[in-house]
């Protein structure tokens, strides 16, 4: 990473600039609570369990109106749910 990516000041990562423009928002709350939903689901009906290094992953994202049904969900590594594309600002392609 470099000091071109969004909430990188000085080469570290500046968590309070983070919550303050995005993470503390009442939209990302809103969507995080879904995603924390999403995880006790499966947990609740066994598809994953804390610990196991897998996460739940929206095939249609909660940013582009995807829900938490399970037909909309599926359990994948963590390096595969996080390796989305990012244009040049950070922002999700």
């Amino acid at each position: 990473m470099g000091n071109d990516m969004p909430y990188m000041t000085n080469g570290k990562r500046d968590y309070r600039k983070q919550y303050d423009n995005y993470d503390g928002k009442p939209s990302a709350i809103k969507d995080r609570a879904k995603r924390n939903a999403a995880r006790a689901m499966m947990e609740k009906g066994g598809v994953v369990s804390k610990g196991d290094g897998k996460e739940v992953n929206h095939k249609k994202p909660l940013s582009k109106g995807g829900s938490n049904t399970k037909g909309n969900l599926s359990v994948v590594s963590k390096s595969s749910n996080r390796s989305f594309k990012r244009k040049a600002d950070g922002s999700m392609k």
